[in-house]
């Protein structure tokens, strides 16, 4: 046994580690898993499923990860779970597979901050520089978008999807899909303005940003509905070249969006 492999770890011989994978004592991992280089598992943490997790990935002690999905229709499938590189995740945390009903896959992307007793659910779509922080508790088929935080307690509805750069607030609960660049909190989440001081320090320019308030206001303040909302965001779009990138990354999400958005 590896000497980075602690005795009482039980690990399934044909699952497929790293030579430099590190497992801490009591550990279990099961046939079907795949861990990339220099991954850390702490100790009493289960890994199973068809799993496949990549490199530098730190499982702090009593994790959940790959187990079944909770869903009554779910019968033994081999759905999956892929994990990208660099993710911290913490004490308690569950994450399982995917569900036939969707694609089958439950994905995180890299570098995401995993906080403890979080649960990601089946077929949830978590993407990279992700911020969840303790307790965040998600239904079925979530999707939440790169760099976005996602404050403590919060609870996100089944299918729910959260934008990019957005920024949710502690206890929060999210029935309706959040847009990306907004901050929101409250029972049910509300909006409340544009995360200006984030995407500062991910170096989005000043203009960008301006226009991302006035597209708020667009949305939020001028009483128009979606669909007129969203002509004005294309004709603010075709009159401001360098900020078309960051406001098409909005109008993505708009036209995506099958629950509504969050409304104050």
């Amino acid at each position: 046994m590896s000497a980075l492999i602690h005795p009482t770890a039980l690990i399934d011989p044909k699952a497929q580690l790293h030579p430099s994978v590190a497992v801490g004592a009591y550990s279990i991992i099961g046939p079907d898993v795949t861990i990339g280089a220099h991954t850390v598992v702490g100790s009493h943490c289960v890994i199973d499923g068809h799993t496949a997790i990549g490199e530098h990935n730190h499982f702090y002690r009593f994790c959940s990860v790959g187990g079944m999905p909770q869903d009554k229709k779910y019968a033994g499938e081999p759905t999956r779970l892929v994990m990208g590189d660099r993710n911290m995740v913490r004490e308690y945390v569950t994450i399982n597979t995917g569900t036939t009903q969707d694609g089958g896959i439950t994905r995180l992307g890299s570098d995401n901050w995993i906080m403890a007793y979080v649960h990601v659910a089946h077929d949830c779509q978590i993407g990279s520089q992700v911020i969840l922080a303790n307790g965040v508790q998600m239904g079925g088929h979530v999707h939440i978008g790169d760099w976005a935080i996602v404050g403590g307690l919060a609870a996100v509805h089944q299918f729910g999807r959260i934008g990019a750069h957005s920024m949710t607030g502690g206890q929060s609960a999210v029935h309706k899909d959040i847009p990306p660049y907004v901050m929101s909190a409250g029972n049910p989440c509300v909006p409340v303005g544009i995360n200006s001081e984030g995407l500062k320090r991910r170096g989005f320019s000043a203009e960008s940003i301006s226009a991302l308030r006035d597209a708020y206001k667009i949305i939020y303040r001028r009483g128009l509905s979606l669909d007129d909302a969203k002509i004005e965001l294309r004709d603010r779009q075709a009159a401001e070249p360098a900020v078309a990138d960051a406001l098409q990354t909005l109008l993505d999400f708009l036209d995506k969006s099958e629950r509504g958005i969050i409304r104050p």
